[in-house]
């Protein structure tokens, strides 16, 4: 069995520059957390002179300094190195799930020549922190093989109703908007055929930079034209949370500011207002934890995962119930922002799982 990685890379070209440098983002960003060249270059598995040799031709090839150096405060990004991270933070929040996308459509194209390949589960779920975290862990497990695609809420389950997948993940908001999005997910739901596996729960709201210089408090704030959103795209079920908030408070978002401004997955909302390209999203609290933004909750949302109930006598699902049920996967869970372990790997019916 082989395993696919793809990854974007970052060469920069001059017009009046016949060569082409190749910049590492990870390098600088260590920086910017860290503010010493030595840890970043530690982390990187360099020296600190291979480190600052690299630093320095960048910096020469731009004609610009990327970090700067204060007496007393360590080595800080200058304005321009700054925005070099950022742009990359943003590529990857965008391009990583795509990418992972891509890289399993090759997995599963070419294990499949491989002799005695077991067989394969195939996962569709929305991106989010612990789903990768489940990913990661199914990854390292020999003789199990998992077709984890990200898609939204609602494509997940038209993929199980028309047998594309095997396991669908979704998310159900909880409180009073709870009725509706259980409405909408059980159009696709026999609760003679289908059974629910309890995952995880994640606390959502508005995340805006740190400090929150513009004040913003509630949904209603999000009217005042001086403030960008950078919503949701609208296939997503995040997007389709934040419509319904909307309409609870009687907000028309297409007199939002942005609200037509759609990026794909929660990090990459995040990536935009920590660069500065816009001034509030609505995502999860880990996605505003990872760029250092100040979080509003706003509500709280059961993911789960659906499949048919012959579906839980695979071995391979038993294999992937015990992981969610494992100590490591809980500890794994704790570590993420707004994240909890709730009955994760329990299996219910649906009237138990919908409070029907």
């Amino acid at each position: 069995m082989i395993r696919i990685k793809i990854e974007p890379v970052w060469r920069f070209t001059r017009d009046h520059k016949p060569e082409s440098v190749l910049v590492m983002l990870e390098l600088l960003n260590d920086i910017r957390v860290s503010g010493t060249i030595s840890r970043a270059a530690g982390r990187a598995g360099m020296s600190y002179r291979h480190a600052w040799n690299l630093i320095e031709k960048w910096s020469d090839f731009f004609d610009l300094p990327l970090v700067e150096r204060k007496q007393g405060r360590g080595t800080t990004l200058t304005e321009f190195g700054g925005k070099l991270v950022w742009a990359g933070q943003r590529l990857q929040a965008r391009l990583g799930p795509q990418l992972q996308n891509l890289s399993q459509e090759l997995e599963t194209e070419l294990n499949q020549f491989f002799p005695h390949e077991p067989s394969i589960i195939r996962v569709h779920a929305s991106h989010g922190f612990a789903v990768s975290k489940l990913r990661e862990m199914l990854s390292r497990e020999v003789d199990l093989r998992v077709d984890l695609r990200y898609v939204g809420s609602q494509n997940s389950l038209m993929a199980l109703a028309h047998d594309d997948c095997e396991l669908a993940g979704i998310h159900i908001p909880q409180g009073d908007l709870r009725k509706e999005s259980v409405a909408a997910a059980k159009k696709w739901l026999n609760p003679g055929i289908h059974r629910v596996i309890a995952f995880v729960t994640r606390e959502m709201g508005l995340m805006v930079k740190r400090g929150n210089p513009l004040k913003i408090r509630s949904l209603e704030d999000l009217r005042k034209p001086h403030i960008r959103l950078i919503n949701r795209d609208p296939d997503s079920g995040t997007r389709h949370l934040f419509d319904q908030l909307l309409a609870r408070y009687k907000i028309d978002g297409s007199k939002i500011d942005g609200y037509d401004r759609i990026e794909f997955t929660h990090p990459a909302v995040a990536a935009f207002v920590a660069s500065d390209m816009a001034d509030v999203c609505f995502g999860v609290e880990a996605a505003a934890r990872q760029f250092e933004l100040d979080f509003i909750r706003l509500a709280t949302e059961d993911y789960l995962f659906v499949c048919r109930k012959q579906t839980l006598e695979a071995a391979a699902v038993q294999r992937i119930l015990a992981i969610m049920q494992s100590e490591e996967f809980r500890a794994a869970i704790a570590q993420l922002p707004g994240y909890r372990s709730n009955d994760s790997g329990t299996v219910k019916t649906i009237a138990e799982a919908f409070c029907l």
